[in-house]
């Protein structure tokens, strides 16, 4: 069983207002979590842009998240037959998105 740590992919619920962000987690504490990631309502326009390897015009970005507007915290994992964020990125862009994201091998973290 997979436990959520950094370098994680992830999906993260807040409330006031409610939003939902996809990504890797950089940090998680009693304050808060730092993510490198992007609105979920932005993925697929994000996915195509890859897809067609447009020029950036949107992407991940890092934010701090207060663990006071978190009200869960998933991996981004494929359960049953509905696949992960992560599965529909790779076979529509053809990488594996931590390639595409630049994360290093060894610690999963992003550069700036």
């Amino acid at each position: 069983m997979r436990s959520i740590q950094p370098g994680s992919i992830v999906i993260v619920h807040l409330q006031s207002p409610t939003e939902k962000f996809w990504g890797v987690l950089l940090s998680l504490d009693a304050i808060g979590l730092q993510l490198r990631g992007l609105n979920i309502t932005s993925f697929d326009d994000w996915m195509g842009q890859a897809a067609r390897g447009e020029s950036a015009l949107l992407g991940p970005a890092t934010m701090f998240m207060p663990l006071i507007r978190v009200e869960r915290l998933f991996l981004d994992e494929q359960i049953g037959s509905v696949e992960s964020y992560r599965q529909r990125f790779e076979q529509r862009v053809g990488l594996r998105v931590e390639e595409f994201l630049g994360l290093a091998e060894a610690g999963g973290e992003i550069p700036s």
